[in-house]
């Protein structure tokens, strides 16, 4: 009889989540069982400026607003987000709520981490990021939580909402760094398929690929188990039916929704301490360091990963090909065609990063913690080179 695999899944701090309602009716119910009265709304620029969204939730909040500030860059650089937490800290924020993408939750997260600590110039961050040693070890900073909580209204697919680890560029080096504490975790997310109509076909589908990417990885992970594989196998399902879906009818609110539902059940395993690996790894510098969009990393990055730890988990690839309903078919071309079918990006070429950066980019990836948890071993640049110049 085979004994049972031993495995721990990390929960966090989020004690709700909101599906299919109006984003402004689930704030105001939300924020009134908090008993917020300082409300700092961090929004997407594009939302503030060219829907009438933030209006309608600055109408529902009303005097609860303490203020509202848009324009945090992709990838979220230091000093934006100290910019953003300098002005919650003048209002006495006692709540914050993030409207937008990935990188506008990113920062809503720092932002919190930002106001508990004073942190107020750039190298004050240098202490609070996640680093590998020089043997090769990841190490996370520890330190207090934030005391201000967060609410989290996404409009992408990346899923960081779900996610106690955040992510902000050092523009001094270009690269982009990981914080995580239990509390950085909002306290509750609101999922408004109406509210994401807005977001730009490219965009939502990028960042789509990149929560089927999070599924991909947990299913390839060595290191995964029952319940994550479960999960990381209904996101995928999800995600492989209802993102084509989108793609043909924009219009289809219940397609969006689950799109969102299956963006959250790919974050599960991660958030639970499933390690990602290589497509993760490389994808955190062609972002931080490239200024590629963050759901493209994915797109360009996802198949030839597949390809690269084939020797080392083709049995656990089978699964995914199972998910798409390709069963028999190599995972990697199964996965290249799904993306292909999208529209996306599928070569480093496609989004602007050439062959002269290639040392540079495996290089980076070295230092980031999850290129040491790959299925197959990663112990030098020349590896992730490998991989990168299939992807060229």
């Amino acid at each position: 009889m085979a004994n049972p695999n031993a495995s721990l899944l990390q929960l966090t701090a989020t004690e709700r989540v909101y599906m299919g309602r109006p984003v402004a009716e689930a704030l105001a119910e939300e924020v009134a069982l908090l008993g917020s009265t300082r409300v700092f709304l961090l929004v997407s620029g594009s939302l503030r400026n060219n829907t009438d969204e933030i209006n309608r939730i600055e109408a529902a909040l009303g005097d609860r607003v303490a203020a509202v500030h848009h324009g945090i860059p992709p990838h979220a650089p230091r000093t934006a987000v100290l910019q953003a937490a300098a002005l919650a800290r003048d209002v006495a924020a006692d709540l914050i709520v993030t409207v937008g993408g990935g990188s506008v939750t990113d920062a809503g997260k720092i932002v919190a981490l930002a106001l508990k600590h004073d942190l107020r110039e750039h190298d004050d961050l240098e202490p609070y990021h996640v680093y590998v040693d020089e043997d090769g070890n990841t190490v996370k900073p520890r330190f207090d939580g934030p005391e201000i909580r967060v609410i989290c209204c996404p409009t992408t697919l990346s899923g960081g909402e779900f996610n106690p680890l955040s992510g902000a560029t050092d523009e001094n080096i270009g690269h982009k760094q990981g914080y995580e504490h239990y509390l950085m975790a909002p306290v509750a997310i609101v999922l408004d398929p109406a509210l994401t109509v807005h977001t730009p076909e490219w965009l939502w589908l990028s960042t789509g690929v990149r929560s089927v990417d999070h599924a991909l990885e947990t299913l390839g992970s060595l290191v995964s188990d029952y319940f994550s594989d479960g999960i990381a196998d209904s996101a995928l399902r999800l995600l492989a039916q209802a993102l084509p879906a989108v793609k043909a009818d924009p219009a289809d609110l219940d397609a969006r929704l689950r799109c969102q539902v299956g963006a959250w059940q790919s974050m599960v395993p991660i958030v639970g301490g499933v390690p990602m690996g290589a497509s993760h790894a490389i994808g955190h510098i062609l972002g931080g360091t490239c200024d590629v969009p963050h759901g493209y990393c994915s797109c360009v990055m996802a198949a030839a990963v597949l390809r690269f730890n084939e020797s080392a988990n083709g049995h656990r690839q089978r699964r995914i090909s199972e998910c798409f309903g390709r069963t028999d078919e190599v995972a990697a071309d199964v996965v290249d065609e799904f993306i292909t079918g999208l529209g996306m990006p599928r070569s480093l070429g496609d989004v602007g990063v050439t062959e002269d950066k290639l040392d540079h980019i495996a290089e980076y990836t070295m230092l980031d913690f999850w290129a040491r948890t790959n299925p197959r071993t990663i112990e030098k640049p020349a590896d992730v080179r490998q991989i990168l110049d299939t992807a060229l």
